[in-house]
Parts: structure tokens; sequence; C-alpha cells
């Protein structure tokens, strides 16, 4: 899997819900792309995030790696937007955007989510340690009447520590209890045997490669060892965090 590279043409509208600042751009390609910025320093979660849910079939919007020129969006008069788009002239990471696209209802939206696809999700999402699911904020989209997965900015949270990454790749993750779709999964035991299976050592590292080096620094070749290892300790062994899932669910 290679992300394609993308210019920023024209910084058209900040998105101030959640405290990243995204912000909706134009490229030198039809559509228009949320852009995280790299200045947020949720670049590598995100890139990762979106790679693995597209090898798992799980709906993400088109995802790309977008360049910013030094003096792009000059026009913003947010002196806080300023700055963050100072830090991150260059490689940036963006999702398409899609225009139109509601926030998910877990009431009103729950038949758009059957319960392998519930399953799915919660397995992902358990993976990854994305904490950021829930019912407060679900950062689930409903478009054209499916739902689409975005801002993965706050999972693998363990590479924010500065202790050994390796020791946290059995972590139960607790908080996946909070999950907003996890009461409507079924078995996520059995989601594992569908999923398990394509989070191959190969496809995993190639989502990990699409990581531009400048987001990691002088050390980027280690620290992408870092992660391949994390992601293949998490996937292999007992796997504490799936049966702390599936026992989440089951109540």
């Amino acid at each position: 899997m290679t992300l394609p590279l993308l210019n920023a043409t024209r910084y058209v509208l900040p998105l101030r819900e959640g405290g990243s600042l995204p912000a909706i751009v134009d490229t030198d390609r039809p559509g228009q792309f949320v852009v995280k910025f790299r200045g947020a320093g949720q670049g590598p979660a995100e890139a990762i995030a979106a790679g693995l849910a597209q090898v798992l079939g799980l709906p993400v919007p088109d995802a790309a790696i977008i360049d910013v020129a030094k003096g792009f969006g000059m026009g913003e008069p947010d002196a806080e937007i300023q700055d963050l788009l100072k830090w991150s002239t260059g490689k940036n990471f963006g999702l398409r955007y899609l225009s139109g696209a509601l926030g998910f209802d877990h009431v009103a939206d729950r038949d758009l989510v059957g319960q392998a696809l519930a399953a799915a999700i919660v397995w992902f999402d358990a993976l990854i340690t994305n904490v950021d699911r829930t019912a407060r904020n679900a950062n689930i989209l409903v478009w054209k009447e499916g739902v689409w997965l975005i801002d993965h900015g706050a999972s693998l949270y363990f590479h924010h520590s500065s202790g050994d990454w390796q020791a946290r790749s059995q972590d139960r993750f607790p908080l996946i209890k909070v999950h907003i779709l996890l009461g409507f999964a079924s078995d996520i035991r059995a989601a594992d045997e569908r999923l398990r299976p394509l989070m191959t050592e190969d496809s995993v590292r190639a989502v990990i490669e699409d990581i531009p080096g400048e987001w990691l620094g002088e050390d980027d070749g280690p620290a992408k060892e870092a992660y391949a290892r994390y992601l293949q300790a998490r996937l292999a062994h007992e796997r504490p965090w799936l049966e702390e899932a599936e026992n989440a669910r089951r109540g």
C-alpha cells in the first residue's frame, strides 16, 4: 500500500470540534481533504490506523499524504492556526472530505451497522487502543447510507510514553467497555477469526512504511521497526485485549 502524495492548494475551512484543529483543504486533484496537521503530532497514528482499516476492509475515507508549502493559509486570521500551519510545512495526513456527512447517532443510525461490522470495528479499535469511539465522541460519519470511520489520532497512545513500547503490547485495554458499538456487536472472537489472518507481517509493515520519515525524526528506521514489532506482538500470543473486548460485550 502506498498513500498518494497531493499538494495543498487552498486552505478552505478550519474544523474546531477537536483539539487538533484539522482543516478542509483543496489539493491539486479533484475533491477536498480534511488535513490533520503534523504540528498537532497525530500523523503516525492516523496513517497507521487508516492503513490497517483499509487492509481489514473497514470503511474509511480515502487517505493521502498532503504536502503543505511554506506560507500556506496565510490568509487565516486565527493566530493559533497560523502557528500550527507554520509548524506543519511539509507532509501531513489527510482523509477525503465527505461533503454533507452527518455524525453517527447510535439510536437513529443503528440499522446502518450490522452485528458483524460492529464486531469488526470493536476488534480494530481494541487492537489499536483507540480511546475515541465513544457515545460522547463517536468519530463515525454517516454518508451515502453507510458509516465511515475517522479521526484516529488518539489511538496507539503507547507511543506517547517514554517506557518500553513492547512492554505495552499486551495491554488489555479496559476502555473498550465504553465503545459506542459494543452493544451492537456479535462475538468478538468470531471477528478475530475473520480479521486476524488479514494482518500478516507484510501487510502491517507495508502500512508502516507509508509513514513519512520526517514525522518520526532522524531515527525513522528504528521507530518504524518499533511500530511493526508492537503491532506484531499485539496480534500474537494470548491477546488479552481480545478477551477483554469479548468480556465487555457479554457484560
